[in-house]
């Protein structure tokens, strides 16, 4: 069985923690992959983790830390294992209102009155365990079960697209669109869709924000969902007012119970008024809806 390594440290500031990991790129042994993300627990701390296929020299490791003021490295031994397999035989179904989300080896459980979603684990976020993707499906129930018929929809950061999907199911004649920044989970988006036989029920495009031309030109939207981080959340709020149809309704999540009053706030200031908040373990859904 192969081992691979992780360094990882944390400090403070986004320049001296890219700057950092740009150093790590120059070790001897070199990384396979060098990550620079901020930590949303509150803490203005900055991760920088390094991966290895060969143990790293953790005296040029200690040496980059002392000169860039970070932390020692925590290097640690990670066998190789099969995650996917893994997460697949721990995964159980979720219910989320009329929504059953559930992989292909639970595909006998399916109750004949659900709106089945089938969602295998894999290399994207969005299995629908998770307390976020958990709370937008619970949102959209609502929504649906109070009358609520978008004419478009938006899935910003879709992850596996399990929310485009629920709305697909729920809204057939809607224009459902998802996006992600990152390829692979818009592969996935699109291998799910095909799982589901949905093929063509949701446009997957690889996108950051409003920016492609295919979300464009869908707009304005009826519902949007974000379910990504505070940060980039917060980044987004002035595009996704400007996509959002008047009386239009926001979904949004990833977000920490202690981010929801700053989260709230900046979409507030953009002519989005908050309509709900749930909480499922440590975090938040919020539910918002555009000035008329």
């Amino acid at each position: 069985m192969t081992t691979t390594y992780t360094a990882l440290t944390t400090l403070t500031g986004k320049a001296p923690a890219e700057a950092l990991g740009e150093a790590m790129e120059a070790l001897t042994p070199e990384p396979t992959g060098v990550g620079v993300f901020e930590m949303e627990d509150g803490s203005g701390l900055w991760e920088v983790g390094g991966y290895f296929t060969e143990a790293p020299d953790e005296i040029a490791l200690a040496l980059l830390a002392a000169a860039h003021g970070a932390k020692p490295f925590t290097v640690s031994e990670v066998p190789e294992t099969d995650w996917v397999a893994h997460v697949r035989r721990e995964l159980a179904p979720v219910v989320a209102g009329r929504f059953f989300v559930y992989g292909s080896h639970d595909a006998d459980k399916v109750p004949a009155d659900a709106v089945p979603l089938l969602i295998e684990a894999a290399m994207a976020f969005g299995t629908g365990h998770h307390g976020t993707t958990l709370g937008c499906l619970k949102a959209l129930d609502k929504l649906a079960g109070e009358g609520f018929a978008p004419g478009a929809v938006a899935d910003i950061g879709c992850g596996t697209a399990v929310l485009a999907m629920a709305a697909a199911r729920v809204w057939p004649d809607a224009t459902v669109v998802a996006s992600d920044i990152d390829p692979v989970a818009v592969e996935v988006a699109v291998s799910n869709l095909r799982a589901n036989g949905m093929e063509g029920a949701v446009e997957c495009l690889e996108a950051a924000g409003f920016g492609h031309p295919g979300l464009s030109a869908a707009a304005p939207y009826d519902l949007i969902f974000a379910n990504i981080l505070k940060g980039p959340l917060i980044a987004l709020a002035p595009d996704l007012a400007a996509n959002l149809r008047p009386g239009g309704i926001v979904i949004l999540s990833g977000i920490l119970a202690d981010q929801a009053d700053e989260v709230a706030g900046h979409y507030s200031d953009a002519g989005i008024n908050p309509l709900e908040r749930g909480q499922i373990g440590d975090w938040i859904t919020l539910v918002g809806q555009k000035n008329a």
